[in-house]
């Protein structure tokens, strides 16, 4: 292996020249804001950049300082964040402004340390804003930097259990200054040029010291454990529309998956569920609300993290003068739109044939991404 300041000023030159242009990365020469960063930070979890990129901007308009986010009610945070899944985040997001007025006088804590102990804030992230925002001497790992650090060195331990080394090698790269640079440099070498599939290493400015390439088996690393496919899961929702549009709705409970969203009346999702048999009861017990329901041709499939689903979907018109059961609401039509509808909610009422209003069209949204 070569020399680590070698290491660390061919990536800082490399850097200098090709990095990334991205909504929040500050310009050469200027203060990165730590607000931009850490939401930034919050938003790239499990997501990509292009995707990420139509989001941030949204968000930032709507909530541009810490003190906005955290006056805000979540119901507004979760609209926003609408299509971008892993809604824990959103949640957590406005849970630390909250926390970060009213025990840090509205500023993220300059340490990774300090910045671990805040809600929604593991390791990584507390890492990458210590890094790029204060300049600490950390090196953030994330997907792209354990690819770059497992070839360089052609770790042989599988992932997760290798990480604590990775980590371990990560840090031995940190340079003496410029951590915020050197970190976002790692990043954007795992993004841009040491990518998953057929690498560009010819372009690489540790192309000459990485073992992997050396060996020519640099799309072997970072070496995985198989990974448990989870069972397919099953259920029934209900689309029911009053007489002027209005689409009954609920909020789902703010802990678990997808809390604290909106989602039309329907079944829990099991891998057992028989939907021929389940249809009818799950209707008289979730709804005991009078009105002419069909059984809609087909299913709406989605991808969740660690179990596909398919549901069965139902729809049905209410009298004008429906009451809505308890724990529900009637969602006016023209507000679809803004309501805070994750990506397999969209998905449903596409199915249903639910068009929002003009004005706010589910279309003209970002391109929702796997929740």
């Amino acid at each position: 292996m070569s020399d680590i300041r070698a290491l660390q000023a061919r990536l800082l030159a490399w850097y200098d020249r090709h990095r990334r242009r991205l909504p929040w990365r500050a310009e050469p020469g200027v203060t990165a804001d730590p607000y931009r960063v850490w939401l930034s930070e919050i938003m790239l979890q499990q997501t990509t950049v292009a995707a990420v990129a139509r989001y941030y901007e949204r968000f930032l308009a709507r909530f541009p300082t810490i003190e906005s986010l955290a006056a805000a009610k979540l119901d507004e945070v979760l609209s926003l964040w609408a299509g971008l899944g892993y809604y824990s985040r959103a949640r957590s997001l406005h849970a630390c402004a909250r926390s970060l007025i009213a025990q840090h006088a509205g500023r993220l804590p300059r340490s990774a340390a300090q910045l671990s102990l805040l809600p929604g804030i593991g390791p990584y992230t507390a890492a990458a804003i210590a890094a790029i925002a204060f300049d600490e001497a950390v090196v953030p790992v994330d997907g792209n930097v354990e690819r770059v650090v497992t070839r360089l060195w052609r770790v042989a331990d599988e992932l997760p259990g290798a990480k604590p080394a990775i980590r371990a090698l990560a840090q031995r790269l940190t340079p003496a200054r410029r951590h915020g640079d050197f970190a976002q440099a790692l990043m954007d070498l795992g993004a841009t040029i040491c990518t998953v599939k057929r690498p560009a290493c010819s372009s690489c400015p540790w192309q000459e010291p990485c073992a992997a390439r050396r060996h020519a088996d640099q799309e072997s690393y970072p070496r995985k454990s198989a990974k448990r496919e989870g069972k397919l899961r099953r259920g029934v929702v209900f689309v029911i529309q009053r007489a002027d549009g209005a689409i009954l709705v609920r909020r789902r409970p703010s802990k678990g998956l997808l809390g604290g969203m909106t989602e039309v009346p329907g079944s829990e999702w099991s891998a057992d569920f028989d939907e021929d048999l389940a249809v009818q009861s799950a209707w008289d017990r979730l709804l005991p609300l009078a009105a002419c329901w069909r059984r809609l041709p087909g299913h709406v499939t989605h991808a969740f993290t660690h179990f596909p689903l398919r549901l069965a979907v139902c729809h049905a018109q209410a009298s004008a003068k429906a009451q809505a059961p308890r724990g529900h609401r009637w969602l006016p039509l023209q507000t679809i739109g803004e309501a805070a509808f994750p990506t397999l909610m969209l998905k449903v009422l596409a199915h249903a044939g639910i068009e929002p209003h003009a004005g706010h069209n589910l279309l003209k949204r970002p391109r929702p991404v796997p929740a």
